[in-house]
């Protein structure tokens, strides 16, 4: 076998002695070593070979794992130690985000992904390629996360925990690389250039010191050449193995050519330049370039890791509650229950409950309100935010994954890891915009050196080929995003979906839910009346209480809490609870010896149950929200209720309709309730007594009329209808799976972020515009002078830099 060939997996050599076909598409391929033939057999056998189609780089090296390595990746199935990274859900589902390695181009996401969702047992998959991480839930009674591990590492990749300090640690890696380039490039550029002065002030130098000043410069170009211009010589031969052209191709190509022209100039000891000095500059120019974008991005969209930095590693965990002995005792091993001391000044580590000490903690982190909030005993404090005053004891209720702070990453994460629509379509125009340029260099070049000065043929190729690649057009839309993000992360506001920033710029209708939404949901009752003739009072509130309990909804609550007097408790057995979301509960009670059902809820839904209403049902409904009790033996009592509107939700709402956005209510609470509130707010669009089959029809009706819709909701029952809008926003409050489906989540109470969002959404979408004009105007003003022959290499190099830091910088407005 020739020595030629390259595995057909990770582009190494093939030994001579070594055959290890792979067979693809009808042939045989070769392969370096078992480790490679298996990986790549294994994805082709899987109906995964278009991998090798898409990828843009080799994979690195497989190896398959020995058998010390399979039993170490066992450790992970310990519940000790997933305890440390591993969040448990219901129906045996668990959760984990992990740190890839040996990634090197989106074909090796896409391959992980698909891997993993054809793993029996893996529920779901979100991969984000530019942190290299991944979050996957599996189904722990059908799949082990040792195997899904092993899986990975069988597709040729590793997967570990993530570790925070690990990801921070490789981009400091990768920053240090880059600066060294960036520092080898500079000092050829100051070396090549002492050697050319010379042939840009004589022109009758002698053959003997041409000659020197020749080999000098070409000694001193080397290193940038070979080391500093290296990332876009290896992104360029990713793009050929993968046909496609990409955004370091032509300045590889640029690079390459001047070279050429360079080594002739050196082997004729011609006097009209020596070329290298021009190829040590645009290599310096674009690498400064390059550094300050990433940094830039870095800036604009480090919302999720700056969050992931707020918890500790360590803090004091308290041995007694009776002594002040504690110990500095690692975050990732607290356990519910675990008492720990937070000392003024420090970050509060976990979600719990404050057992003894007075201080203010400041939640600006988190919920972007900067005024401290009073702590005291009894009080919660959440995981992240810092105690100011003086120490507090607190019993954890919520460790690691499990708190808000974590759900909080989680969803960000997985807002970044989408890709919206105007990025895909910017992507795939400078990907055409890159091949068409490439194409235009050729006809360029021939006119320049065949009808012009032959001389000058190569600085414009090269120049055109330089200043005009697309990287402007390619960072114009997902800077922008990213620092939107960014920003409203910071307010309390958390984009959870990629896609909200794009659609909350187009909305036209904003639907509103009343209770908890628009009101404060913490509803009181007014008035109770006693509709029986032979029960007492307390006796029809004890069953109402225990038809209510392990509701969370706000009318639940209010009803467990309503005691207008002391009353001895009757012995009352409750069984088989139904709960109909939206309408009411039934169960069956036993009560004086008689077991019957019993209802509680909306007048319709007890009506199925007790029958035809009492005619003065109509005139308590008038006076506030009426829930109803009942039996087989009739309506037994009501329960007249009243919630108080926010207090900015008037002027919020003022806000919307200067914006010409419809406003509508949509409320399960009765007519007479969502009247009275919708005539406070100057609300003309409303429905009540809606289910959330009635709440998800009104949306969708609303959307087939050309609407786009925006939904605030905050209760189990808005679930269905947040995931049918166009951008669902779950306020602060909300039950977990209306936080979980909507696009947007409210981190505090306060309104005044709503109109704040759509004026960022705004804003994004005008500076996505100016970014984008901005870069096609560039390309359109510089193809013309770099064909004209009115721009050198390196002017080239620094414009293209120049470009993209423009789009970045102005991306970056958006964080202010």
């Amino acid at each position: 076998m020739s020595e030629s060939q390259s595995c057909f997996h990770c582009g190494l050599p093939v030994p001579d002695n070594i055959h290890l076909p792979i067979h693809y598409e009808n042939h045989d391929e070769p392969a370096c070593c078992a480790g490679c033939q298996a990986v790549a057999q294994g994805i082709i056998d899987a109906g995964l070979g278009s991998y090798y189609k898409n990828r843009t780089a080799n994979a690195e090296k497989a190896a398959l794992p020995p058998d010390e390595i399979l039993a170490q990746l066992k450790l992970y199935d310990l519940p000790e130690v997933q305890a440390e990274f591993v969040e448990i859900l219901p129906e045996h589902e668990k959760e984990a985000m992990l740190m890839l390695s040996g990634i090197t181009c989106a074909a090796c996401v896409w391959l992980i992904e698909q891997k993993l969702l054809r793993q029996t047992g893996i529920v779901k998959v979100e991969l984000n390629y530019s942190t290299q991480r991944a979050r996957v839930r599996w189904d722990d009674s059908r799949v082990q996360l040792s195997e899904i591990l092993a899986l990975i590492q069988n597709t040729g990749y590793t997967a570990a925990p993530y570790d925070a300090q690990k990801v921070e640690a490789q981009a400091q890696k990768e920053r240090k690389k880059m600066l060294i380039r960036l520092a080898v490039a500079g000092l050829a550029s100051m070396q090549t250039m002492m050697f050319a002065l010379p042939t840009y002030l004589y022109q009758d130098i002698e053959p003997q010191y041409l000659t020197i000043l020749h080999w000098g410069g070409f000694l001193m170009v080397l290193p940038a050449m070979f080391y500093s211009a290296q990332p876009f010589f290896a992104g360029a031969i990713r793009d050929f193995r993968n046909k496609r052209t990409g955004m370091d191709t032509p300045v590889a190509l640029a690079i390459t050519l001047t070279f050429i022209a360079g080594v002739s100039a050196l082997i004729n000891n011609a006097n009209q330049g020596m070329y290298f000095e021009s190829i040590a500059m645009f290599v310096f120019f674009l690498l400064a370039g390059r550094f300050m974008e990433q940094a830039a991005r870095r800036k604009a969209g480090d919302a999720a890791e700056r969050l992931v930095k707020l918890v500790p590693a360590f803090c004091h965990k308290l041995l007694n509650l009776n002594n002040d002995n504690t110990e500095e005792f690692p975050v990732v091993s607290l356990k519910m229950g675990d008492l720990i001391v937070v000392r003024a000044g420090e970050i509060v580590p976990v979600d719990g409950i404050v057992l003894q000490g007075e201080s203010e903690i400041n939640e600006a982190m988190l919920t972007g309100e900067s005024v401290p909030v009073a702590k005291f005993s009894g009080s919660r404090v959440t995981a992240g935010t810092l105690n100011i005053a003086s120490p507090l004891i607190i019993q954890a209720e919520q460790v690691g994954n499990q708190t808000r702070l974590a759900h909080i990453v989680k969803l960000l994460d997985r807002a970044l890891s989408q890709k919206p629509h105007l990025a895909e379509l910017a992507e795939k125009y400078a990907s055409g915009f890159t091949l068409s340029l490439i194409l235009l260099a050729i006809p360029t070049f021939l006119v320049w050196w065949y009808f012009a000065d032959a001389s000058k043929a190569l600085w414009v190729t090269v120049s055109l080929l330089v200043i005009t690649c697309p990287c402007a057009l390619s960072l114009a839309t997902p800077a922008a995003l990213a620092a939107s993000t960014g920003r409203l992360a910071n307010s309390g506001i958390l984009i959870a979906r990629g896609h909200a920033l794009e659609s909350l710029a187009q909305i036209t209708d904003a639907v509103f839910d009343k209770t908890g939404t628009l009101t404060q949901g913490k509803l009181s009752v007014n008035q109770f009346v006693n509709f029986s003739g032979s029960l007492q009072d307390n006796e029809l509130i004890h069953i109402a209480k225990l038809l209510e309990q392990q509701s969370e909804h706000p009318i639940a609550k209010a009803i467990i809490n309503y005691t207008p007097d002391t009353f001895r408790q009757p012995e009352i057995q409750i069984a088989q609870k139904l709960n109909k979301i939206g309408h009411g509960i039934s169960a069956q009670i036993t009560f004086n010896g008689n077991t019957e059902i019993w209802s509680i809820g909306k007048p319709e839904f007890v009506t199925q149950i007790a029958g035809t209403p009492p005619k003065q049902l109509h005139k308590w409904a008038q006076q506030g929200s009426l829930i109803t009790l009942g039996n087989q033996h009739g309506f037994q009592a009501a329960f007249v209720m009243q919630d108080v509107e926010k207090a900015d939700a008037a002027k919020m709402l003022q806000q919307f309709h200067q914006k010409n956005i419809t406003l509508h209510i949509l409320s399960g609470d009765n007519q007479a309730a969502v009247v009275k509130l919708a005539n406070q707010l100057g609300i003309t669009h409303y429905v009540a007594s809606a289910t959330p089959e009635d709440k998800l029809t009104y949306v969708q009706q609303l959307q087939a009329s050309g609407k786009r819709v925006l939904m605030l909701g905050d209760g189990i029952n808005d679930a269905p209808v947040l995931a049918a809008a166009n951008v669902s926003v779950a306020v602060a409050g909300s039950a977990d799976v209306a936080r979980d489906g909507a696009d947007v989540v409210l981190l505090n109470d306060d309104f005044a972020a709503l109109p704040n969002m759509l004026a960022q959404a705004t804003k994004t979408k005008t500076v996505i515009r100016q970014n984008l004009v901005w870069a096609t105007l560039y390309n359109a003003l510089v193809v013309p002078l770099a064909m004209a022959g009115w721009v050198t290499p390196w002017i080239a190099a620094i414009g293209m830099s120049a470009s993209s830091l423009i789009v970045v910088s102005n991306a970056l407005r958006l964080r202010k």
